[in-house]
């Protein structure tokens, strides 16, 4: 439970701070040029029209599926992150916990509220899709859990997820 309660409380503060930062966007760089942070690489652009849609503007419109979908991985995570066994050797897995539901739930924040979602942060250098803190919290998670899956963790390592905690 205090587990839960401390993954719970970072995300918070994660949450937060991608809160603040799309905030800035919309009040800093809304209908202005874009502000360059590294020359040709990295730059502030406020992504206009707003993405209605999930990853690089896939199924523009679909609020309703997506709170769904957001809602019930979040009941996952929190599952999950509440089997995870103390000690050190699982702190990647609870890093993913936290980083995945800030994600999910900056994201979800701006569905709700909004009906669309602020995108702000351009990597310019190979022209990739406007994206913002929650999506780098999302992706940064997903590579961290595939990650600690092929090279870290063994499958019976990770069978707290699935049956009895693990005694470690």
């Amino acid at each position: 439970m205090r587990q839960r309660i401390r993954i719970l409380a970072i995300a918070l503060l994660l949450i937060i701070f991608d809160q603040l930062t799309k905030y800035g966007a919309a009040v800093f760089l809304k209908g202005k040029n874009a502000v360059p942070l590294i020359p040709g690489v990295l730059e502030l652009y406020y992504l206009y029209p707003e993405n209605r849609g999930m990853a690089f503007g896939m199924l523009q419109g679909g609020t309703p599926l997506f709170v769904i979908f957001t809602v019930a991985v979040m009941i996952l995570l929190l599952y999950a992150a509440g089997r995870i066994p103390a000690g050190r050797r699982f702190f990647l897995l609870r890093l993913v916990c936290v980083l995945m539901l800030a994600g999910a739930a900056g994201n979800l924040i701006d569905r709700v509220a909004r009906g669309y979602v602020i995108d702000f942060i351009y990597f310019a250098l190979i022209d990739f899709p406007v994206f913002n803190v929650a999506d780098i919290f999302v992706v940064s998670s997903g590579v961290l859990l595939v990650g600690s899956c092929l090279f870290f963790y063994k499958d019976e390592d990770l069978q707290f997820l699935f049956g009895k905690k693990s005694e470690e």
